[in-house]
């Protein structure tokens, strides 16, 4: 049994595209191996869910979950994860297709032959030059402090052993790095290279801030930099304010002329103590990681509609 999962939300443009070419893939290029294609709605407020209704009612390999509200994608996958029955997952096909299904037959093989994970790579990007060299700075930065080996210019299309999905399944968080859990396996791997396609139609659900809180959340979720960074910088803000508050009082001590009196006093306090709480909030900062990582909790997740489960 092959999963294969779509998160979805207002996509009525694609879904049946998306089913559509899944199924066509399976019968001329894995023909004989079971699969299911989980949509999994995020609250569409389209016909998205209307459209999905009537695909699944004649195609069972069509599973569908419909979600009260919109959770974002990340939490979206990680319901439907839950859901997932195959020995061999796929966790995101996007419904735009941009991440092409012609890979994964090449997915499927790699599995057979015994990689445990195989993650899809993004060499090509059709999509504009500014998007290109920031999601290029954003995925050397991940890769170079991840705590985990993430491979460069990868997402959520990937293939995973079912006993990979069960390991991560098995993190209760609240807002799920997915790449970032399957990278912390530490198992073997294999990647396979495509181009991203550029979408056809509709348009991107994700705005600018979205796709930053994401990139955020895979940050910390993966890597204690950020708050080393803030660690180390108060440490060394409040060292220079020592010093300085040092020099000034000698100064003033030894009566030299160009001090002027009250202004250094100002000048040290603010270095002081503002590097003294930088100091203190990136120990905080450890510490609320610490706790971070053991004790999130996912917020509660209503299905209004299951179908062909």
């Amino acid at each position: 049994m092959l999963t294969i999962i779509s998160p979805v939300y207002n996509e009525e443009l694609n879904v049946e595209k998306c089913a559509d070419k899944v199924r066509n893939m399976m019968q001329i290029s894995l023909p004989g191996v079971e699969y299911e294609h989980i949509f999994s709605d995020n609250s569409s407020n389209d016909r998205t869910v209307e459209i999905l209704r009537r695909i699944a009612s004649k195609d069972l390999n069509i599973k569908v979950i419909v979600n009260s509200r919109n959770v974002g994608p990340f939490r979206n996958m990680w319901n439907a994860l839950k859901s997932s029955s195959g020995s061999a997952v796929i966790p995101f096909l996007p419904a735009d297709l941009q991440d092409p299904v012609e890979v994964i037959p090449e997915f499927f093989k790699a599995w057979q032959d015994g990689f445990l994970v195989t993650y899809g790579v993004r060499k090509n990007r059709q999509e504009s030059l500014a998007l290109r060299f920031c999601r290029n700075v954003y995925y050397r930065i991940i890769t170079r402090f991840a705590e985990a080996d993430i491979p460069r210019n990868v997402g959520e299309f990937l293939i995973a052993d079912r006993k990979v999905i069960d390991s991560i399944l098995k993190v209760d968080d609240e807002y799920p790095y997915i790449r970032g859990l399957i990278a912390q396996t530490g198992v073997r791997t294999k990647s396979i290279e495509y181009t991203w396609e550029k979408r056809e139609r509709g348009k991107s659900k994700l705005n600018f801030v979205q796709l930053v809180d994401q990139a955020v959340n895979g940050f910390v979720s993966t890597s204690r930099i950020p708050a080393r960074i803030a660690l180390i910088f108060g440490f060394i803000s409040s060292l220079i304010g020592i010093l300085g508050a040092i020099l000034t009082i000698g100064l003033i001590a030894f009566g030299h002329q160009q001090v002027t009196s009250g202004i250094p006093t100002i000048i040290v306090s603010i270095f002081f103590f503002a590097g003294l709480q930088l100091f203190f909030i990136g120990v905080v900062g450890e510490y609320v990681l610490s706790i971070h990582g053991q004790i999130r909790r996912t917020p509660p997740l209503f299905e209004v509609e299951r179908i062909n489960f």
